[in-house]
């Protein structure tokens, strides 16, 4: 069985996209088409914008989902998923790729979800930081235990966490976590604690626009962050991406129960490859197929 899986915030890069702008019908289209509802020209920050241009959240955000979903809308009929997943803003990508959402709703709700994250972020001081080295558990009974506000934000991969919540909890958790022997505590250059109860306000705001966007049931099941489980409930797929924002992602997890669900190949559509690199790490024996487009 194969999966296709989706890459979040952080893949991004000056020139993304352009190819599947000048060399597919579909894809100028697609990406004309969300020049309109954007209300601005992404397009030209993605092809010929600067690297500042890019890291701007409002931008950031569509534009990975822009190239992730384009990527298999000009696949055609040769996306032919067993399963989808994505990672963070990725899960959006996956649910548009798997037809649980329209092209046009994905795109308003990626949006809407980069806007009010840059909004919470702006009202407490926060950041995150990545944890390498050390057992998953154990860095979770340090958090425990730390009177601040600082959550393990990303399960990437066995021995690999993103750590998120205010700067002072993030600086206090990286002193510890380093004294009890982790390899690195690498704090990230990132505006707010993604995926922590920080993000509250901005879950708040978010879910208003998902209850009232139509959901469908997907192509094939997907695999959310929240639970790391496979639905094609639209009723569940709301719910769990309701909760995506103050929840860990659970890539690990999704990763291992897709293999145990019978994946044995996956390909990720998107820039860059940086899922292709922890899905190894976590499942060496699965099968990486890259896309000739």
């Amino acid at each position: 069985m194969k999966a296709y899986v989706f890459p979040g915030q952080g893949a991004q890069f000056v020139g993304m996209g352009r190819q599947l702008y000048e060399n597919f019908e579909t894809g100028k289209e697609l990406f004309e088409q969300a020049n309109e509802i954007l209300n601005f020209r992404i397009t030209d920050l993605m092809f010929s914008g600067t690297e500042e241009d890019l890291r701007q959240t409002k931008v950031t955000q569509p534009a990975i989902f822009l190239h992730s979903v384009i990527l298999a809308k000009v696949m055609g009929e040769n996306f032919i998923p067993d399963m989808v997943a994505g990672h963070s803003l990725g899960e959006f990508s996956a649910l548009v790729a798997s037809q649980a959402l329209s092209f046009e709703d994905g795109l308003l709700l990626v949006s809407k979800r980069a806007e009010a994250m840059q909004e919470a972020c702006e009202i407490t001081p926060s950041t995150m930081a990545a944890i390498i080295g050390i057992a998953d558990d154990k860095v979770k009974e340090i958090l425990d235990d730390i009177d601040d506000v600082v959550v393990a934000a990303n399960y990437n991969s066995p021995g690999q966490i993103v750590i998120s919540g205010t700067v002072s909890g993030v600086n206090k958790a990286c002193e510890l976590i380093k004294a009890a022997g982790a390899r690195r505590a690498l704090p990230l250059s990132v505006g707010g604690a993604f995926h922590s109860p920080l993000m509250e306000p901005a879950r708040e705001k978010l879910a208003y626009a998902i209850e009232n966007t139509l959901f469908s049931k997907p192509l094939c099941p997907i695999y959310q962050n929240v639970d790391a489980k496979p639905s094609t409930d639209p009723d569940i797929i709301k719910s769990n991406l309701n909760a995506q924002l103050t929840s860990p992602v659970l890539w690990t997890q999704t990763v291992k129960n897709m293999v145990a669900g019978g994946c044995t190949v996956y390909t990720e559509l998107g820039p860059g490859t940086v899922l292709q690199g922890l899905i190894k790490k976590i499942e060496p024996s699965v099968i990486i197929e890259e896309v000739n487009i």
